[in-house]
């Protein structure tokens, strides 16, 4: 009877695992939530997850390399407001400001559609068990990979945020006209240091910037009404061309005109030169503030040392403050709470 007792028990672990991936794996006596994040979270409940993540990227990215870095970018901008919870993927409503309405977002942030559409094929898989901030991992990691860069082991387990916060996006993602010590103080509020500050930033190895966001750069860097003196003199003609003084704020300019679509170290690079698009780019280099400027070099000159710690970085930025265990929830639409 004792023996039989145990078997049952045994079954009934079991299927209650399968049925909820966090039992099982770290959750403590008497159903506790979890402690934090783990690659196999899915492994019971959603096996298939991944690849399905992977098959909806992989059509999006051929149809649109672009799409690759709109994602990596939406990601740092959810993670970067109150962890990544998905919380940037929420659409106004009676409960809701929706921080697209942002101005680190507003008419800039893209990539939703591709989400929507792997939670939609997730949900017929594996209903109401893939958050949407784990989906936006996911997204991203297969996104560096499919654009040539590192892939890493995604501890997974995050749950969806039901709020928004407006006011913490417009103060806690870095502007693209940031100085060096701002970028570092903006990086700290999330945990990250300043090997995570330059690994991070590598991310803009790809897509593309519009005008407004490094037109002081070219006309009025200081108020005085002249360019930023960092600049390479051809490649700051040729930005004059795509960004005029007057109007043109949508015009769009690659992070890294090289290999715009390539994950690569050609971004580092080219700050070496005086290429960097953005002033939170070249800053990394010139602004003479603790060790950027070392790490820029290092970087620039070895690609795997960047990809090694790219790959660091994106699994500590993920790691930052998740929702877990009974916090949260898990969206059936990622627009909308339940």
């Amino acid at each position: 009877m004792a023996f039989l007792k145990v078997v049952f028990g045994i079954l009934i672990s079991a299927t209650v695992s399968m049925a909820h991936p966090g039992l099982g794996f770290g959750w403590g006596v008497g159903g506790a939530p979890p402690c934090g994040l783990f690659p196999q979270f899915y492994q019971f409940s959603c096996p298939q997850a991944d690849d399905i993540v992977m098959s909806v990227l992989k059509k999006a990215i051929a149809k649109e390399p672009r799409i690759a870095a709109s994602l990596l970018r939406l990601h740092f901008h959810d993670c970067f407001v109150q962890g990544c919870d998905a919380s940037i993927l929420l659409d106004d409503s009676a409960t809701i400001v929706s921080e697209k309405n942002a101005l680190p977002n507003r008419n800039s942030i893209r990539g939703f559609e591709v989400i929507d559409k792997i939670k939609t094929k997730l949900e017929e898989a594996c209903p109401q068990t893939v958050s949407c901030a784990d989906i936006l991992a996911m997204a991203v990691r297969g996104s560096t990979v499919l654009s040539g860069g590192p892939s890493w082991e995604l501890p997974l387990g995050r749950r969806d945020s039901k709020i928004a916060s407006l006011s913490s996006s417009n103060n806690n993602i870095p502007p693209p006209n940031s100085t060096l010590q701002n970028l570092i103080t903006l990086f700290q509020r999330q945990g990250l240091d300043e090997v995570d500050l330059v690994a991070l930033s590598g991310g803009h190895t790809i897509g593309v910037a519009r005008c407004a966001t490094f037109k002081q750069r070219l006309y009025n860097q200081n108020g005085d009404n002249l360019p930023d003196q960092t600049l390479h003199k051809t490649y700051y003609n040729g930005l004059k061309s795509v960004c005029p003084k007057s109007g043109g704020d949508n015009n769009i300019s690659p992070l890294d005109f090289r290999s715009p679509v390539k994950f690569d170290n050609l971004y580092f690079k080219l700050i070496l030169r005086g290429k960097g698009l953005l002033n939170s780019d070249e800053v990394l280099f010139t602004g003479n503030v603790g060790n950027t400027m070392e790490l820029v070099k290092a970087y620039a000159e070895d690609e795997k040392l960047f990809f090694k710690q790219f790959a660091k970085s994106m699994i500590k930025m993920g790691n930052s403050s998740p929702l877990t265990g009974f916090n949260g929830e898990v969206r059936k639409n990622c627009r909308l709470v339940n």
